[in-house]
This record gives structure tokens, C-alpha cells and sequence, in this order.
């Protein structure tokens, strides 16, 4: 099967050949367009919940790439024969808060009839053409900040399972819920070399397409990086989606991990995420700075996890 041809236009300046979260259209020397698409199935039985996680998933590749959302439009596929009415207006209300919370307006959408139920946005954003931050502009000896924990796919799992009670799913609920507005806020003030979002890849799997954009490589610390609480007891109870193993098939030739690093434990960081946090590279005298900054703003869950170092035969390696 022959491959879709890259699209290519001088004004385009970020499009799918580097897998970034969207695209970047330029407007004028100091104005661009930035545009996404997602949704996703639902994770929680609250529709009202799925609503705001979903939107807040699809706001996220715009703050991704430094950009500021304008307008969004709902996107659902809608089992109407099976659901209730009323639990679309439940999704679409919980959609339209975090539109709102996000400083954009919701311009229109379109729904179809569908088997299976699923919602997310369409979003345009803007962002100055000097101040787009794609996946591939990592330098070496750049440190890398995560913003959010991770485990929200294992912990979905075992809530699905029956496993966890809404007290333990809280913490990954909030966190899928939150937007990432105040760390694209926070880090525009800093002079950040690359970043994307964590979700469907994992934190590997992100991680990988970020040393492979800036022809680097990545080392992690896993005692540095935030888990969600309860993550690795259900881990090792086997509660990982298909997904996290779909990661590690693809991505894990390419990673390393310290003997140091727990066996059972490995599988958390190709777990896909939902809504995840921002993987920001950046030099390491703003580190810490940006961290402060972020805790400031209450993005307490954010941590230096690693750094660039140059291309080796990994492209991540995993230390204790």
C-alpha cells in the first residue's frame, strides 16, 4: 500500500511528518494557526466526567505546542437507540465547561448514530510562529519536566474491573479532568527547546517520537517520575490495558532500563494515557525556575524526570 504523500506548504510549519500534537498554519510574521482534532471513548461511567476528560484531551495538543485555544466544535458518535438524551446533554455539558475553562468558544459540532459512544473536540488555536514548541527541537543537556503523574489507564482498568472504588480513582479522575492551560502559561515565559502530551503512547512511547524528532536521546529516572497513586499495586495485579503492552511491543526495542529498575513496574511507563500532562524539554538553568513556576500556579504533581543527552543505541534509557 503506498503511503499518503507529506503535505507541504510554505506556510505550514508544522504538520505530520515530525507526529506532533497539531498542526501549525502561519498567518503573518507574528500570527498562526493551530489545529487539532480528537475524541476518544469513554473511561469513566459519568458523562458529565467523560465530557470535561474528553474535552480536556483534545485542548491538550493545543497547549502542547504553546498555543492558546480560540474555538472548538463537539465531535459524538452516539448509540441513541441504547443511551438516553439526556446523557448526551450530560457529555456535551461537561465539554462546554472545560471549553469554557479554557478560554475558548464552542462555535458549533456535528453528531452522528453510532454503536459505539464517542466524543471530542475539533480546536483552533493560536500561537506566534517564533513560539511553537514541537516534539523535535530537544538540545542536548536539556533537562525534561512532566507535569502530570501517570497511571490513568491502569487505574481505569482496575476501576473497570471493580477493583478500585471512586476514593482510589479520584486522583487519576482530576488529573484526566485538568487542563494543561496553566503549563502552557507557565512554560511560554521560558525558553522551551521542545514538548508534547502524554497520552495514547505512553510516556515511552512520547518520549521515543521526541528523541527521534531531535535526533537525541532521552535518560529517565523512574524514582523522579510521578505515578498515580495505586498504580503499581494494580500493575502488579495485572491490571494494564491492552494498550500499554500494544506500547511495548512497538516502542520497546528502543528502550533500556536499569537492572535497578523493578520489573513489575516497567509496564507503568508504556501505559496509555488519557488527558496526561506536558513532556517539556528546556535548558537546565530554567528548570527549576519553570518548576517553581508550575507549582505556583498548582501543578504540584510536576517533576524534573530526566534530561537530552546525545544519540546513543537507545533512544530512552530508564535509570533507578
Amino acid at each position: 500500500m503506498t503511503p499518503l504523500p507529506l503535505e507541504k506548504h510554505p506556510k505550514l510549519l508544522v504538520g505530520t511528518e515530525t507526529s506532533d500534537d497539531a498542526g501549525v498554519y502561519q498567518l503573518s510574521e507574528d500570527l498562526a494557526l493551530v489545529q487539532t482534532v480528537d475524541f476518544i471513548t469513554p473511561i469513566v461511567d459519568d458523562p458529565y466526567l467523560f465530557g470535561q476528560i474528553a474535552a480536556a484531551n483534545s485542548l491538550s495538543d493545543v497547549y502542547a505546542m504553546g498555543g492558546k485555544p480560540l474555538t472548538a466544535m463537539n465531535l459524538m458518535a452516539f448509540p441513541g437507540c441504547s443511551l438516553s438524551p439526556s446523557v448526551l446533554t450530560e457529555i456535551l455539558r461537561g465539554g462546554l465547561d472545560k471549553i469554557h475553562e479554557a478560554g475558548a468558544v464552542l462555535v458549533g459540532g456535528h453528531t452522528v448514530e453510532d454503536q459505539e459512544l464517542k466524543y471530542g473536540l475539533s480546536v483552533t488555536g493560536i500561537v506566534h510562529p517564533l513560539k511553537v514548541a514541537t516534539n523535535k527541537g530537544a538540545r542536548e543537556g536539556d533537562v525534561l519536566i512532566l507535569t502530570k503523574a501517570i497511571g490513568t489507564g491502569i487505574l481505569s482498568t482496575a476501576g473497570k474491573a471493580g477493583l478500585a472504588d471512586d476514593s482510589t480513582l479520584q486522583p487519576a479522575h482530576a488529573s484526566m479532568a485538568a487542563l494543561n492551560r496553566g503549563a502552557a502559561e507557565a512554560m511560554a515565559d521560558f525558553q522551551v527547546h521542545a514538548c508534547t502530551d502524554i497520552t495514547g503512547f505512553g510516556l515511552l512511547g512520547h518520549g521515543s517520537e521526541m528523541a527521534m524528532g531531535c535526533g537525541l536521546s532521552l535518560r529517565l529516572y523512574y524514582s523522579r517520575i510521578p505515578l498515580l497513586p495505586g498504580s503499581t499495586d494494580f500493575a502488579a495485579q495485572g491490571m494494564v490495558p491492552g494498550g500499554a503492552y500494544r506500547n511495548q511491543s512497538h516502542f520497546g526495542g528502543k528502550v533500556r532500563f536499569s537492572p535497578g529498575v523493578p520489573e513489575l513496574d516497567r509496564i507503568i511507563l508504556y501505559d496509555p494515557q488519557t488527558s496526561g500532562g506536558l513532556l517539556i524539554a528546556l535548558p537546565p538553568s530554567e528548570g527549576r525556575e519553570l518548576l517553581n513556576r508550575l507549582k505556583d500556579k498548582g501543578i504540584l504533581g510536576a517533576s524534573i524526570i530526566g534530561g537530552v543527552i546525545s544519540r546513543g543505541e537507545y533512544l530512552i534509557s530508564v535509570e533507578p
